[in-house]
């Protein structure tokens, strides 16, 4: 191509002093339009979060973003601190679309999903229930988690404010609660959201809670005898929970009652059901709403046992990240030692040691709060395992998203016989997950045969087209539930009928659950009272 400049007589060039000033003046007028003639420097996000002491009486702390069982929690905990607290709803495709709306363009689903829900509930307040503006301003706070790496995540915050202020709500407090913060993230005035040794606890007794909850809800469900029966236990449940967090009451006596509850549910374990693990992007797989199509609902009614994902296992990830990235920097000479955070002024033993500490009471307090809710033979991922076993074909150091683990997973849901079928589920579009790690999950199926997995990218519709795969991928792993519990009962000499008839005392119990030693329950159960 000819240079601008050049004399070609084929071209008609145009000088680039007249581009250059074309351009500058087409800047100059989109700056007054904008009103940014007196904008200079680099751009930065202008945080609104001040709530401060005096105003918690008539603040309202909106929270949002976890499985509805955390949300509660989170919301009962707060509130027996002293806070007024708002668990939003599930966000469904009305948020969606209040997310498409007034947010940017190319986001990713949980962003339209949560941004809009946030949107949908202010608009609802100002639109139905005839707030005006400044009070909804005034009176609300909105509880964010930040984040960094190539995940939209760490921009989520940001995406808040712009939907807020184009959707009406200008200077709406989005307050952002840093993971890595620790407690001291309140400075200089008395702050409204005081984050100190008591706050986290709180929330951490909300957040295993809930763990401890979703996961012996998905282990009863799929064999209730009676359809309801353990929804309904599971409400009595969290009334109990959330009375113990407001009223600052043991939280393990309700566990305990929470136990008494779901063992009135009568069970089945003894048809042979598929086990699918969802796994993939943290909120896809986390969202029990339209985010996912309602996913697992859907593979519960299509007769499948379903694996969830813990945030504790997330809080597991996060340490095993802070250790493998200090054991780095360690080799490091000079160059870490002057850095703002560097290791220069670090005890590094002593940071190991809380590593440590941190890492044995995350599964002490799970296991502690799972025994009391009768939540057995139930282990949280073992986090080096997971980098070992996925480092061969995903680079452990690429951060973003739930990084290797989701290589990882698919490989120990087969080699340890944990599931019949793995469903990695993430937005439409996500980097570090669709882009990344289910590249390499083709290299994976191929090396182990026998994984049955399926990639799923949401988008907030064509669902029909999502159940259309599930179906016919749940179909394999219902033909390898029934051929694994077949061999087994050939294997022990038993039948089906024989395994009822021994079921008795605590095995009759709907919290009974077998030890793990291939992937069915049913399977389990048969080799255990054989």
């Amino acid at each position: 191509m000819p240079h601008p400049q050049t004399n070609d007589k084929n071209s008609n060039p145009v000088p680039l002093s007249a581009v250059e000033a074309e351009l500058a003046r087409f800047e100059a007028e989109e700056k007054k339009r904008l009103g940014l003639e007196d904008e200079t420097g680099q751009w930065e996000d202008k945080i609104n979060g001040e709530f401060f002491a005096d105003q918690r009486e008539h603040t309202t702390i909106l929270v949002s973003g976890l499985t509805m069982a955390h949300d509660t929690f989170v919301k009962a905990g707060l509130a027996g601190l002293g806070y007024k607290i708002k668990a939003l709803d599930c966000p469904d495709n009305d948020a969606l679309q209040f997310g498409k709306e007034f947010g940017n363009r190319g986001q990713c689903n949980p962003t339209y999903f949560t941004v809009g829900n946030l949107v949908k509930y202010l608009v609802n307040l100002r639109d139905k229930e005839g707030w005006s503006t400044a009070d909804i301003i005034e009176k609300h706070v909105f509880l964010t988690a930040g984040a960094c790496g190539p995940c939209r995540f760490g921009m989520y915050v940001t995406e808040y404010r712009k939907a807020l202020r184009d959707a009406g709500f200008d200077g709406f407090r989005v307050m952002l609660f840093e993971p890595n913060g620790g407690m001291n993230q309140a400075t200089g005035k008395e702050m409204g959201l005081k984050m100190d040794r008591t706050f986290f606890l709180t929330l951490a007794k909300a957040i295993f809670t809930g763990d401890a909850l979703n996961a012996i809800m998905y282990r009863i469900r799929p064999y209730e005898v009676e359809a309801g029966a353990t929804d309904k236990a599971i409400e009595k449940c969290k009334e109990h929970i959330n009375k113990a967090l407001k009223d600052k009451k043991s939280i393990l006596r309700a566990l305990y009652r929470c136990r008494k509850e779901l063992q009135q549910v009568k069970v089945d374990q003894t048809k042979a059901k598929p086990k699918v693990s969802i796994i993939g992007e943290f909120w896809a797989m986390t969202t029990e709403g339209d985010g996912n199509y309602k996913l697992q609902r859907f593979l519960e009614q299509e007769g499948a046992e379903v694996d969830i994902q813990l945030i504790a296992g997330w809080i597991l990830y996060n340490i095993w990240q802070a250790r493998v990235d200090t054991r780095s920097r360690m080799k490091l000479k000079g160059i870490d030692g002057e850095a703002r955070k560097g290791l220069k002024t670090t005890q590094v033993a002593k940071k190991f040691a809380t590593l440590w500490v941190a890492e044995k009471a995350i599964r002490l307090t799970f296991k502690t709060f799972g025994f009391f809710l009768g939540l057995k033979n139930y282990k949280l991922p073992d986090m080096e395992e997971n980098a070992a076993v996925a480092a061969e074909h995903y680079n452990t150091e690429l951060r973003g998203g739930e990084g290797h683990m989701e290589v990882g997973k698919l490989i120990q849901n087969v080699t340890h016989k944990k599931s019949h079928m793995t469903i990695s589920v993430k937005p439409f579009g996500c980097m570090p997950s669709s882009g990344v790690s289910d590249g390499v999950q083709g290299i994976i199926t191929e090396r182990y045969p026998e994984a049955i997995f399926l990639p799923i990218e949401t988008s907030g519709d064509g669902a029909v087209n999502v159940y259309s795969r599930i179906q016919m991928m749940l179909f394999k792993a219902r033909l390898a539930a029934e051929a694994e519990y077949h061999q087994v009962l050939t294997e022990k000499g038993i039948k089906r009928e024989d395994i009822q008839k021994k079921l008795h005392g605590k095995k009759a119990k709907s919290t009974y659950y077998a030890k793990h030693r291939v992937a069915g329950t049913s399977a389990n159960l048969a080799m255990d009272v054989a």
